[in-house]
């Protein structure tokens, strides 16, 4: 199958799939006398468990990790193991950065209980303090759940 059509067979952006070869996450398929790339079932299921893996969150270099092991069925499967565990323990941090998330942004809502002017609005002056506040007091859950503060 063409790029295309293996791009519609995993709901996959053309661009991520050659993504994915660059990364060595796809290996590269064969080509056929016009240059095409010619994928077969192998990269369709190849593809499919990336994108599993990256539905679960796991990081490309997580989800290479898991590949090797895939590619070396007769190995052990210990350090898949520890792979897993390292991504639930992330997961779980990240769960407590979006209750804190969570808690925070009810705690602005909570300041304004009905509609007034903009310039009377208690969730845009709760914005605006915190805004101006040490990152230490307000938004460090930010730099977890967003990748920056």
């Amino acid at each position: 199958m063409k790029i295309g059509e293996l791009a519609a067979a995993s709901g996959t952006g053309i661009e991520t799939v050659r993504y994915y070869e660059r990364e060595g996450l796809l290996p590269a398929p064969a080509r056929t006398e016009s240059n095409y790339r010619s994928y077969r079932a192998e990269h369709l299921a190849r593809l499919q468990f990336i994108r599993y893996c990256r539905g679960l969150d796991m990081s490309l270099e997580e989800v290479r990790v898991l590949l090797g092991f895939k590619d070396s069925p007769h190995e052990s499967c210990g350090d898949v193991n520890a792979v897993l565990d390292e991504h639930i323990g992330h997961v779980s941090r990240r769960i407590q950065e979006l209750r804190a998330l969570e808690a925070e942004l009810k705690a602005l809502r909570a300041q304004c209980g009905e509609a007034r002017e903009a310039r009377q609005c208690g969730i845009l002056e709760g914005l605006s303090k915190a805004s101006h506040a040490p990152q230490k007091e307000h938004g460090q859950h930010l730099k977890g759940v967003h990748g920056k503060a």
